[in-house]
């Protein structure tokens, strides 16, 4: 991993109505040591965050001017600071009109990997710590959460500009609960999502069980399996799913089999790629399910081998307990008796 270029800016809003408040750090190039490790543990956070967006800038150059001052310094015409110094003006101007209180540390990376360009942009969140001051007088501090990070978003730069520009080239983190600087962080972006994620997770999970149930009975496991698996990586690496890969993942002898399978079964996107929830893709392995004070959960191997169903009785029959569910069991109706 090596940053390009990497600057911050804390801002506040005590008081709405009154201007905020932002004062920025220099425009940093080629940083290095703590700097990487820090973007290294921010990126962990960004993959992991489950309920990412996916889209693209807003044609509305002049609502969110971001798009437009980006290509400039990506081509040159101004540098990484001028860049920054506008970005960082608009985001004081959006938060001076904002009805609630708000602090955090903005930080904009330009990153090279080693087959493309991204650019991220982030809001770290601080957590209070104790400390013993000069004085050995008890103190607190505000240290950066290593473990939060609920508005941030990527830019893929070649997705975006390159030959062959993708429709979404654009990943959105933005939690609940942000409020009013999660909408303001989303204006600063351009952001417009262009991918209904529940629709492409359905067409992802029904494609995945009709190949299953179309493949031999003792293979239809291994399919749900290996599907979950991928899905999950890509998550794991902040990546959509590629159909072509999952298509090769799946069956390394015949890689287009699945491939071929789903375009015939499913409305597959024109670009090959889907952006499920690999929360509900777990779905294919895992059956789960509560209500009325029981909460269960099986994988769904064991259906029809360990674990039962009469439709007609609305009865689950259990066999092969587990042992300490067992023995909880076991202890729990022997007190009772007593």
């Amino acid at each position: 991993m090596a940053i390009k270029h990497l600057r911050t800016a804390f801002s506040s809003q005590y008081q709405p109505g009154q201007p905020a408040r932002l004062q920025s750090g220099e425009s940093l190039q080629e940083p290095g040591g703590d700097y990487e490790a820090l973007h290294k543990q921010m990126k962990r956070l960004f993959n992991s965050k489950p309920g990412k967006k996916y889209g693209r800038f807003s044609d509305d150059i002049g609502e969110s001017p971001l798009r437009s001052w980006l290509k400039e310094y990506l081509e040159d015409k101004q540098s990484f600071a001028a860049f920054t110094d506008r970005l960082f003006g608009q985001w004081q101007e959006l938060l001076t009109g904002s009805q609630e209180e708000f602090q955090g540390q903005l930080m904009i990376v330009h990153e090279a990997l080693a087959d493309s360009e991204v650019v991220y942009l982030l809001i770290m969140e601080s957590d209070g710590a104790l400390r013993f001051d000069g004085t050995q007088a008890l103190d607190t501090t505000d240290v950066l959460s290593m473990s939060r990070l609920n508005l941030a978003m990527r830019v893929e730069l070649d997705d975006w500009l390159g030959d062959n520009a993708a429709e979404n080239y654009l990943t959105l983190v933005h939690a609940r609960g942000t409020g009013e600087p999660g909408e303001l962080f989303i204006r600063l972006c351009g952001f417009t999502n262009q991918v209904d994620v529940e629709k492409e997770t359905l067409t992802f999970l029904d494609a995945v069980e009709a190949f299953a149930k179309s493949s031999e009975p003792e293979k239809a496991g291994e399919v749900r399996t290996r599907a979950y698996e991928f899905c999950k990586e890509q998550h794991a690496l902040g990546e959509p799913v590629a159909i072509e890969a999952l298509s090769g993942y799946l069956d390394e002898e015949q890689p287009e089999r699945f491939k071929e399978f789903a375009s015939k079964a499913a409305e597959m996107p024109e670009s090959g790629v889907l952006h499920p929830d690999h929360r509900k893709v777990k779905k294919l392995v895992r059956i789960a399910g509560s209500g009325g004070g029981m909460s269960v959960s099986f994988s769904s191997d064991l259906v029809n081998q360990a674990i039962y169903y009469d439709r007609d009785k609305d009865a689950l029959t259990i066999t092969r307990l587990p042992k300490a569910l067992r023995e909880q069991l076991e202890r729990f109706l022997e007190n009772r008796e007593d």
